[in-house]
């Protein structure tokens, strides 16, 4: 079942980026304070966050909003399955879900980013299999051979 997050959930979809290892220890930080955001003023503004809850645990969640001063162009902030239960669809769910969900609020193209780092292959791989484009690439973005590399889906 997806469902939209709640404060209490912020411990856990924390814990669960963290146990990645994907994310480095800033970005958790900077996760937490978007969480706080979100559920402070962010959501009300319209930002959307949703998580994927299967026999009472969180296994997943996402975290999307319309980019400022565009025409409906919507960004995936956020996508995490907790380690164990990847690579059984959730992530494809909680995508498809992000996508339809800024589709019904007007949205008509969805980016995306990540590291161009090897230990985001999995996630650039997963992102193309699900309809998405390499849009562009900043070399050294978010640290020195750490490429932010944008992707692009027209909805």
């Amino acid at each position: 079942m997806i469902r939209p997050t709640t404060p209490a959930d912020t411990p856990a979809l924390l814990t669960m980026a963290a146990a990645t290892g994907v994310f480095r220890p800033l970005e958790i930080d900077a996760l937490r304070e978007v969480l706080d955001d979100y559920h402070d003023h962010a959501r009300a503004a319209g930002d959307r966050c949703f998580a994927y809850e299967g026999h009472g645990d969180v296994l997943g969640f996402e975290y999307h909003g319309l980019e400022p001063m565009t025409e409906n162009c919507w960004s995936l902030w956020w996508i995490v399955v907790k380690p164990g239960t990847q690579g059984k669809g959730i992530g494809a769910k909680l995508l498809k879900f992000a996508e339809d969900d800024a589709r019904a609020h007007g949205a008509r193209i969805f980016f995306l980013e990540t590291s161009g780092m090897p230990h985001s292959e999995k996630t650039r791989k997963f992102y193309l299999k699900n309809g998405y484009e390499e849009e562009g690439r900043l070399r050294d973005f978010y640290a020195p051979a750490d490429d932010q590399v944008i992707f692009r889906k027209v909805l």
